[in-house]
């Protein structure tokens, strides 16, 4: 049985107060390693830790900092193989998903910021020959990262690289349902050589390490990436402190589909935009809105689609859909799929516990469900049910779409398909929506502003964006 470690000032230690946590295998329900149950007081420990190496790492050159996060991304690509392993294992996601997309773009998280550490500039205002002002930019210190279970890696090194690159230290705390990859990061930062100190993770339950994260007078800022309820806590608990605050948060994302779209293209996208990763990702559009004269067609290769993917083992080639990352997971998904029953929906495809034969037998899958006949309205299409189930709705035109678009509480992403290129940017522009994709989806540019509007989040990551996020302005002016 393996044992994960917490990594605080350079060290591998177990939680201090000797408690740990089960971690379960979702492909087969079986336990396969066990996690710190830590608590206040392995907090204190990597708060101090990054506290005691702020003042050298800050001072670093940028090009000095840029090669520790170079050699990180070296090691982790170096160690592909076992990391994908590992990911697949921890999440029940397919090996070729963790091995072509979770850890590559880990990799480039590193790579990204180490760039982006040597080019990162402030600004100067000339005052018409009376005065020069030009902004400092400043790392905060001890900042916290708190990270999601269904891209694991991939978000965690989303924020931990920029905030490094910047000059701080870091507190991360990976999700305790998916520790893994935290604990393969940790290894590949003792053999990279960091400082000890700049990089801690701290793994347990979010009341027992997030809340003393949040909460912790040191720490000046908090990213944060998971659910809604969870966000809207830690900004309770962090503005009476003024801490700096990035909250990415929950989606219920449309998906608009006008008539004169690419309809291979649009297919094809749809189904991977309603179930990669068992649609346990935030950007996922599970609301398929498809105009009403294509929607007879749309709807039958969709189904057809849906139903030929191959749910199983996740280390096995071939396999489309994994299992649901915990049992706790999968019995929300399926309460909402009882749910969509309820209210009225009619199971297309899907809508059961997936069989998979084996040494998976007992693991939490599902089968990839598609509903119709459900109000824009419902429970159903407004709750981010975070799993393999997408509904389709036929709309008449642009004005009954959009009000239906915007008509829940989030505001994360959403996609439109059409050839008409100024109803595409006429309909973007008015989509609540952080992000807006026309003719794709999950097209990523790392230099471009990540957020949500709504109960989606507040605050922007990627880019400048972050780097901004993770340093403090100040304007300096000067009497010529």
């Amino acid at each position: 049985m393996e044992k994960v470690l917490n990594y605080i000032g350079g060290e591998l230690v177990p939680a201090a107060g000797g408690q740990w946590l089960d971690k379960p295998e979702p492909a087969t329900g079986q336990l396969y390693a066990h996690v710190p149950d830590s608590r206040e007081e392995d907090v204190q420990s990597a708060v101090e830790a990054a506290g005691r190496a702020f003042p050298a790492w800050s001072a670093l050159p940028a090009n000095e900092r840029s090669r520790y996060l170079r050699r990180i991304a070296g090691l982790i690509h170096e160690r592909l193989d076992a990391f994908a392993r590992a990911e697949s294992i921890d999440t029940g996601k397919p090996l070729a998903v963790a091995r072509t997309v979770d850890i590559p773009r880990s990799v480039l998280n590193f790579e990204f910021f180490a760039d982006a550490a040597t080019q990162f500039s402030s600004e100067a205002h000339p005052m018409d020959g009376v005065a020069l002002n030009y902004t400092l930019r400043s790392p905060l210190g001890v900042v916290g990262c708190i990270s999601p279970w269904n891209l694991p890696l991939y978000l965690l090194t989303w924020k931990i690289a920029p905030a490094l690159a910047a000059g701080n230290c870091v507190v991360a705390k990976p999700s305790e349902v998916t520790p893994m990859t935290a604990y393969l990061l940790s290894q590949v930062c003792r053999d990279a050589g960091l400082p000890p100190g700049v990089l801690n993770l701290v793994h347990g339950l979010g009341p027992h390490v997030g809340g003393p994260l949040t909460r912790h007078p040191e720490v000046s800022a908090i990213s944060f990436t998971g659910s809604t309820r969870t966000g809207a806590e830690i900004a309770r608990v962090a503005a009476p402190a003024f801490k700096k605050l990035s909250l990415e948060m929950g989606g219920k994302n449309p998906n608009v589909i006008f008539a004169d779209c690419d309809f291979d293209e649009a297919l094809a996208t749809t189904l991977r935009s309603s179930f990669a990763n068992q649609g346990q990702i935030c950007l996922c559009g599970p609301r398929i809105f498809v105009q009403r004269s294509l929607y007879p067609r749309f709807k039958e290769a969709l189904v057809a689609r849906t139903k030929a993917l191959k749910v199983g083992d996740p280390l096995v080639e071939g396999t489309d859909q994994g299992a649901l990352v915990s049992r706790e997971h999968f019995e929300k998904v399926m309460g909402y799929i009882a749910l969509a029953k309820q209210e009225g929906g009619h199971i297309l495809t899907g809508g059961q516990r997936a069989s998979v034969p084996g040494r998976c037998a007992n693991g939490w899958f599902i089968e990839p469900t598609l509903v119709e006949g459900l109000a824009p309205t419902c429970r159903t299409n407004q709750e981010e049910i975070f799993g393999p189930v997408a509904t389709l709705m036929p709309f008449d035109d642009e004005e009954e779409v959009l009000s239906w678009a915007n008509s829940t509480r989030y505001g994360l992403a959403g996609s439109v398909w059409t050839k008409d290129l100024t109803r595409a940017h006429r309909f973007a522009s008015r989509l609540h929506s952080g992000i807006v994709w026309v003719n794709t989806w999950m097209l990523r540019d790392l230099r471009t502003p990540f957020g949500g509007v709504k109960e989606s989040g507040v605050g922007r990551e990627g880019g400048w964006d972050a780097l901004r996020f993770f340093t403090e302005p100040k304007n300096v002016c000067i009497k010529l």
